[in-house]
């Protein structure tokens, strides 16, 4: 009867043990949900992407700075051409500059004297180059350096400056009677003055006309 009694306690542990590793088997790693420090890696992660996309991005569309403070090299920016330095400032065109650009008109300079480069209003005389006597002249007028016109859109007989200032030009016109030659003008001389006037060469008197039959003229 003792017998019987231990080998059937036997078999009744042994079913426990074995109910035992039965439930420990079925549970298992992957049915266990995901660690907290998982979930927060791939977030950060993902922010730490983001983050340097949006830096890359913003860093190709905006200039760099270097340390020294400049704009670093490679880097596109746009910027305004630089300014021609010709007709900006009172010494922009020197005489050699205004004499090329008489010349370019096909007139030959006169007195190279004449022109001011201190000044803002320049101007300097010249004579169409192969005249008759040189009687065919014009007045080349320069602003700071830049080129600006002429007196008159057809030439005079004679011309000559009366007096400048920095913003004021006074010519001579010589006039001619209808029958006048032209080596000699007998109606004398009439002024003229030209004035700045808002970046435009405006005569301050009446220019006398190119030609006429029946008055002085500047022919």
């Amino acid at each position: 009867m003792r017998s019987t009694t231990i080998a059937a306690g036997t078999l009744l542990a042994a079913a426990l043990l074995a109910g035992c590793g039965s439930g420990t088997q079925t549970v298992s790693v992957s049915s266990l949900p995901p660690a907290a420090s998982t979930s927060t890696t791939s977030t950060t992660t993902l922010s730490t992407s983001a983050s340097q996309s949006a830096t890359t991005s913003t860093g190709t569309q905006n200039p760099r700075v270097s340390p020294s403070g400049g704009i670093a090299a490679g880097t596109t920016r746009t910027a305004p051409a630089p300014a021609s330095a010709e007709g900006h400032g009172p010494n922009a065109g020197g005489t050699a500059s205004a004499v090329a650009i008489v010349r370019a008109h096909g007139y030959t300079p006169g007195d190279p004297s004449q022109y001011h480069p201190s000044q803002t209003l320049q101007v300097l005389l010249g004579t169409r180059t192969g005249s008759g006597e040189g009687h065919a002249g014009q007045a080349f007028f320069f602003l700071g350096g830049h080129y600006l016109g002429t007196d008159t859109a057809a030439p005079s007989g004679a011309i000559r400056v009366v007096s400048q200032s920095d913003t004021e030009v006074t010519l001579a016109y010589s006039l001619y009677a209808p029958h006048d030659a032209l080596c000699c003008p007998s109606g004398g001389e009439r002024t003229v003055r030209f004035a700045l006037d808002n970046g435009r060469l405006t005569p301050l008197d009446p220019i006398p006309p190119a030609s006429s039959t029946a008055g002085p003229s500047r022919r």
